[in-house]
């Protein structure tokens, strides 16, 4: 059994590269990096600062989801957005919440918890919520809902680093317009997608 998981992790191909190529995302913005002691886990802040990826570090103790993407409600609200209309639990004072738990399983590690190392855990341990987007060379964390964080595979090749990804649907039918959506667009037929390239942010 043993000799089995083990080759069924190095087959694994796409769990193995997403990890080497979070760590190339992480080792490239440090400052934006950060322990969430609230939550209980890490935060990887967009450079603006307008959004944010969470992970987990013990989907035991997590405080909202395991892992989510939280972005500034102005821009929303100044694109027609109406709160009230709006499903339970996606406003959190002047922040948007999408995101999904994992599980309810206590997290231990061998060594240090570290960003990676947690990131490493939803691997091993959720690795059907890992995908790969092939028409942007990217990996991503499903956030449940046609809702995603995605990065390059390849920093160095890619034009497009990070991206946080929304499913349009819910904040059209709130009343937010299309055509008024700042940095970025929200498509009728598309995810939202604020795309970071060179770490700056840019129209997707």
């Amino acid at each position: 059994m043993t000799f089995v998981f083990a080759s069924c992790r190095q087959l694994d191909v796409i769990g193995n590269k997403s990890i080497t190529s979070f760590k190339e995302v992480l080792d490239a913005i440090p400052d934006k990096i950060s322990a969430n002691e609230v939550n209980g886990g890490w935060t990887l802040i967009a450079p603006d600062n307008s959004a944010r990826f969470f992970w987990s570090n013990d989907f035991s103790k997590s405080k909202i989801y395991d892992v989510m993407i939280e972005f500034d409600v102005k821009p929303f609200i100044d694109a027609g957005l109406e709160i009230d209309k709006l499903p339970e639990g996606m406003v959190f004072g002047d922040k948007l919440v999408v995101g999904t738990d994992l599980s309810s399983e206590n997290l231990t590690y061998d060594g240090e918890v570290t960003p990676l190392a947690s990131y490493e855990k939803i691997v091993e341990l959720k690795r059907e919520s890992i995908g790969y987007h092939t028409a942007l060379d990217h990996f991503g964390v499903d956030l449940s809902g046609g809702n995603m964080f995605e990065w390059a595979k390849d920093l160095g090749t890619n034009d497009k680093d990070i991206v946080f990804v929304l499913n349009p649907k819910v904040f059209i039918d709130a009343g937010v317009d299309p055509e008024k959506s700042r940095g970025g667009y929200l498509p009728r037929s598309k995810p939202w997608m604020r795309t970071v390239r060179k770490w700056k942010w840019i129209n997707f």
